[in-house]
């Protein structure tokens, strides 16, 4: 598999603009991506994007390459069940996965193992492979289940990046915010970026 390869899983939380950044800014770094939804994400993207996505793995990736003008061989788009993708197997799969946005039943699924949808199989497969899991929760507040789930899942060497953007940058558009979040996702990955300036490198005031 390629050394720059990501998997990308967008599941129901609240959060589309943070998954749809993270994709553009992904591809504008070469990064080749394996892309997949789980069915409540599309919801969620016809909700807060007005983006109405088809339900076919291969009409939905046609939309996804026509937006961002890029190849399949920049960006594959895999049915929730679509288990002879390479994301299902340790072989083959990205070394580096990130879920954004994470729903809490995601977060859980992946906690306990469970393997039921392409998601959640291919975060198994990078927990178990030793690669780099990134799951960035949408929720609040957060029950003792959730803080349960994600601590054993840290505990895992899973990082818990939770979609809370701070203020310290002053910011001045939700698209602001937006890339606070997207910026630190791609700190972990070990990306350069210049969405958001970092702590101590900004102007002066």
């Amino acid at each position: 598999m390629n050394q720059s390869s990501v998997t990308v899983a967008i599941t129901g939380a609240s959060g589309a603009p943070y998954a749809l950044r993270l994709i553009e800014c992904l591809l504008a770094q070469q990064q080749e991506l394996h892309v997949v939804m789980s069915s409540a994400a599309r919801v969620v993207f016809a909700t807060e994007l007005n983006w109405r996505l088809p339900a076919a793995p291969a009409a939905m990736a046609e939309q996804f390459r026509e937006r961002f003008q890029v190849t399949s061989e920049q960006l594959q788009v895999y049915g929730k069940e679509e288990w002879f993708s390479p994301i299902a197997s340790g072989s083959s799969a990205p070394k580096r996965m990130v879920v954004c946005p994470c729903s809490t039943g995601t977060l859980s699924a992946i906690a306990t193992g469970s393997s039921d949808t392409l998601i959640e199989r291919a975060a198994d497969v990078v927990i178990k492979e030793r690669g780099q899991l990134i799951v960035v929760p949408r929720e609040m507040p957060l029950s003792a289940i959730h803080l349960e789930n994600m601590l054993k899942l840290a505990q895992l060497g899973v990082t818990v990046l939770p979609a809370a953007p701070g203020f310290y940058h002053q910011p001045t558009s939700v698209q602001d915010l937006i890339d606070f979040v997207v910026a630190r996702i791609l700190d972990h990955l070990g990306l350069d970026q210049n969405i958001q300036p970092r702590w101590g490198y900004g102007e002066e005031h």
